[in-house]
Formats: C-alpha cells, sequence, structure tokens
C-alpha cells in the first residue's frame, strides 16, 4: 500500500485492521515464546560448555607461556654469568685446549642475542618457531663443547655447571613453548564455535524479550483499539488525543509533519554548508 492509498484508508477501517492485528499478534505469541524459549535452553548450555572449555584451554596457554617466560629469564640471567666465567678462565689460562671454531662463533652471544630478540621483538609464531630451532642448534653445539672439555680442567667446574644449567633451562622453555603453541592452536576453533553460539544465544534472548514485551503490551494496545473504535478519533480525554489532527492540518492546506521536518532539515544542511 503505497502513501495515496494510505492517504485514502478510512479512520474506522485503520483502527479495525491494527486491532485484529493487535488480537492476532495476542494469540500468535505464546507460542513464539515458547519456540524461543526451547531455543534458549538449547543453546544456553551448550554455550556454557563451549566457554567452560575455551576457558580451560586459555589456561593451559597461560599457564605454558608462564613456565616458557620464567625458564627463558633464568636462562638468559645465566649467561652474563656464564660469560663472566669463561672471560676470567680464559685470561688466567685455565680454558685449555679452547676450540678455534667455537671461539670464533661466540656461541653464547649467539645465544644471548636471541633471548633479546625473543624478549623484546613482536613476533609471530613463525619467526619464534625459527629463532628457537636456532637456538636450540646452538645449545647442543655448547653441551657438545663442555662435554668435550669436563674432564680437562677440574677448575672449570662452576662454569660448567652453570652452562648445564642454562642449557636445561632454555630446553625446558622450548618444550613449555611448543606445548603452547599446540594449546593455542586447540583453542583458536573453540573460540570461532563459541562466538557463534554465543551470538545466536544473544539473538534469540533478544527476541524472546521483544515478544515477551508485546505479550504485555497487547491488552493494553486492544483495549485502546476498541476503544478508539467505541468514541471516535477526535480528543477523547487522557490518553486519547486527537488522531485526526495533522489529517485536518493537511486538508485545510497546511503543511504535514513529514513536510516539516523535510523543510527543516534542508535549512539547517543550508545554514551549514554557508558557515563553510
Amino acid at each position: 500500500m503505497d502513501a495515496g492509498e494510505l492517504m485514502r484508508v478510512e479512520p474506522k477501517e485503520l483502527a479495525d485492521k491494527l486491532l485484529q492485528r493487535r488480537i492476532m499478534l495476542k494469540e500468535s505469541l505464546p507460542g513464539v515464546i515458547r519456540n524461543l524459549e526451547a531455543e534458549e535452553d538449547l543453546l544456553s548450555p551448550k554455550v556454557e560448555r563451549l566457554k567452560k572449555a575455551f576457558d580451560e584451554a586459555n589456561s593451559k596457554v597461560a599457564s605454558f607461556k608462564a613456565d616458557r617466560d620464567s625458564h627463558q629469564s633464568k636462562a638468559g640471567g645465566l649467561i652474563p654469568e656464564v660469560k663472566e666465567i669463561r672471560e676470567r678462565l680464559i685470561s688466567s689460562g685455565g680454558m685449555i685446549s679452547l676450540d678455534p671454531e667455537w671461539k670464533k662463533r661466540k656461541l653464547l652471544e649467539e645465544i644471548e642475542d636471541i633471548e633479546n630478540k625473543i624478549q623484546t621483538s613482536a613476533l609471530d609464531h613463525k619467526s619464534e618457531r625459527r629463532l628457537l630451532e636456532k637456538r636450540r642448534a646452538l645449545i647442543t653445539e655448547n653441551d657438545k663443547w663442555i662435554r668435550d672439555r669436563k674432564d680437562s680442567n677440574p677448575d672449570m667446574l662452576s662454569y660448567l655447571e652453570k652452562s648445564r644449567k642454562m642449557s636445561e633451562l632454555f630446553k625446558k622453555a622450548d618444550k613449555s613453548h611448543s606445548k603452547m603453541i599446540n594449546a593455542v592452536k586447540k583453542a583458536q576453533p573453540m573460540y570461532g564455535k563459541l562466538s557463534e553460539s554465543s551470538g545466536e544465544l544473544k539473538e534469540v534472548k533478544s527476541q524472546l524479550d521483544r515478544a515477551r514485551e508485546l505479550l504485555s503490551q497487547s491488552d493494553r494496545a486492544i483495549q485502546h483499539w476498541e476503544k478508539r473504535l467505541e468514541l471516535g478519533f477526535g480528543e477523547a480525554g487522557p490518553g486519547f488525543g486527537d488522531l485526526l489532527k495533522a489529517s485536518k492540518t493537511v486538508e485545510q492546506g497546511g503543511r504535514s509533519s513529514f513536510a516539516k521536518k523535510t523543510r527543516k532539515k534542508k535549512v539547517t544542511e543550508k545554514a551549514g554548508s554557508e558557515e563553510e
């Protein structure tokens, strides 16, 4: 029905249609509400299960991350100590049979540089994994050097112990990091399912609230239009203003409320453009 057709509809006919619509709505709403309540009952436990599973997965991620960070921090703290002892041994001549290739490559410095990058750079999982693999190879090489020289100089005991402890901590950090990555991979699809189900539940609750609100308004709306059909559409006391006021204004050559709003909007836009 276009605007012209709507204008030709008699007030009584329009009021009767509105009344019938309200009556039909009141009759159908209880069934709609029951269906929505059934959907809510079905979705709510599903969302709770998904939320619990996702929270548990996140908890594991956080735990593995905390372990990794702790091990890396402790291992990183040992690097300066190991370097200091090594330099002292070299200066005193205690670092016998030093492998020229090992000295040239400066394994500890490389490990320290990797640790700094991990701690200070915003890395994605792939970049971080490459650095961890490089660090793992360097630690393996360092361990081999320690084993080869353990018995050659008893004075190196402290150096070897700290180096071994550093290696163990880095290895534990790598293990925790791998567990963290696996936990993240498991949590990601859970998040997608949780978001989808939570969205569905939110929409169902919104529709349910609206349906309940409409049902609570039904009797009042029905009584209103029954009263209008009985008393007419002019001024009929409190709560029953003149519904034909705007129509009479237009019939007498005045502007409709829509025309007034449109004109006001154009005037405002014009004033704004002139200020610019």
